[in-house]
């Protein structure tokens, strides 16, 4: 796997322990566990003496091992299958394009010819490649005719600032079409922002205008909130474990659900959002932090990850939010309300105790599941929006007349 980089190349190998043993000449199957501290220089030397690459120039790169470690990948019957990942840092001499180059590999094949090496780009910002769609270039493998080695020459040219920047407006509204969790805190929030509050609990519709200011509100403060914490966490100057992250916006959501079933906080909403904005926005942060890019790159990303971010939720909520307005001048509505709010909380709290346990749960399951059906959710919605609506003034037209 490599990672191209503005100045070399991060390449991560995954090499299996019994394909390694028989070209390295030192026992590594058996107590695996204790492989790196016994035989970390050998295996280092090892490593750098059939690893090299060159520039289209002739010039060669310098090759560093940067770590190694040995984990199981998967049960067979035969035991554990076992691999040794080794991280590499491949630097480009100066002025030196890292985009065009021929890989040097014969790891493992120089003694055992049947094993092959697949070589796949898993990031390159210019060309939108990231690890969760890595891009194969090539196989490095015995030539049967000639008998020799043949080099992987790697051209990634073709790529530029504006197809980065656009992949990560992509990358944006990915992250929050497969956020369940991020989504659900907003449309929770929602589900309120139409009523007005009446002697400590939810009434009547409040108006168009009225729903209308606070459904900007609450979407505005929510984007503020997580903009000042992508933005710090992407560029390294706010970091914060993953796990209590996680665990905050599950409670987020909880905390939204009450809200939604009783004022909590009424008339405070946007503050809210903006607050626990800030906590989603450490987790979108994550994602760009990860991707350990040069300045340039990192604020073009961090641009279009929170536009792409913003058009996501948009469009979520200009294909909601009109149905729940229309739904909140019905009598309807607070069965929607009451359902939906116990819904997010239960799955709130279902996440809570994953995020935790660090297992999952049916529940959990069972929302993703849910998930793959939220455009016919959307479509019921408003169908139900409109039958509510429109019976109820067919209802009321019917009444008149009979007056």
């Amino acid at each position: 796997m490599l990672d191209i980089k503005t100045h070399g190349i991060n390449a991560e190998l995954q090499l299996p322990l019994s394909e390694l043993q028989l070209a390295f000449g030192h026992d590594v199957t058996q107590n695996s566990g204790t492989l790196v501290a016994r035989l970390s220089p050998e295996l280092r030397a090892y490593l750098l003496a059939h690893i090299h690459a060159v520039s289209a120039d002739g010039r060669a790169w310098t090759v560093t091992v940067r770590d190694l470690k040995v984990q199981p990948v998967e049960q067979s019957a035969s035991g554990p299958y076992q691999e040794l990942t080794a991280r590499l840092w491949l630097q480009a001499p100066v002025g030196v394009s890292t985009k065009d180059f021929t890989l040097n590999y014969d790891v493992i094949i120089h003694q055992l010819v049947t094993h092959k090496a697949l070589v796949a780009i898993r990031q390159d910002w210019e060309k939108g490649v990231y690890s969760e769609q890595p891009e194969e270039v090539g196989v490095i493998r015995l030539d049967i005719p000639t008998g020799t080695i043949l080099p992987l020459h790697i051209n990634q040219s073709g790529g530029s600032m504006w197809r980065g920047f656009k992949s990560m407006v992509s990358l944006g509204m990915q992250h929050i079409a497969e956020g369940t969790d991020h989504l659900l805190f907003l449309l929770v929030l929602l589900l309120p922002a139409p009523l007005l509050v009446k002697e400590k609990r939810w009434g009547a519709f409040g108006g168009t205008q009225y729903s209308i200011i606070r459904l900007l509100k609450v979407v505005t403060a929510f984007t503020v909130g997580h903009s000042i914490t992508l933005f710090a966490g992407a560029s390294g100057w706010l970091r914060l474990p993953g796990q209590p992250v996680e665990v905050l916006i599950a409670l987020s959501i909880l905390v939204s659900a009450i809200h939604a079933l009783r004022p909590v906080f009424s008339g405070k909403e946007g503050y809210i959002a903006a607050g626990f904005g800030l906590i989603h926005g450490m987790a979108f942060a994550s994602t760009l932090a990860n991707l350990d890019l040069d300045t340039t790159r990192m604020g073009l990303s961090i641009l279009g990850f929170n536009i792409g971010i913003e058009l996501m939720q948009l469009f979520v909520i200009a294909i909601t939010a009109p149905w729940l307005i229309l739904l909140s001048r019905t009598s309807t509505y607070p069965y929607v309300r009451i359902i939906g709010a116990f819904w997010a909380a239960i799955a709130a709290l279902a996440w809570v105790i994953q995020r935790v346990s660090d297992k999952t749960n049916f529940i959990t399951d069972l929302v993703q599941q849910l998930m793959k059906y939220a455009p016919w959710m959307i479509v019921l919605l408003g169908i139900a929006a409109i039958v509510s609506f429109s019976w109820e003034r067919y209802s009321r037209k019917q009444g008149l007349n009979r007056l």
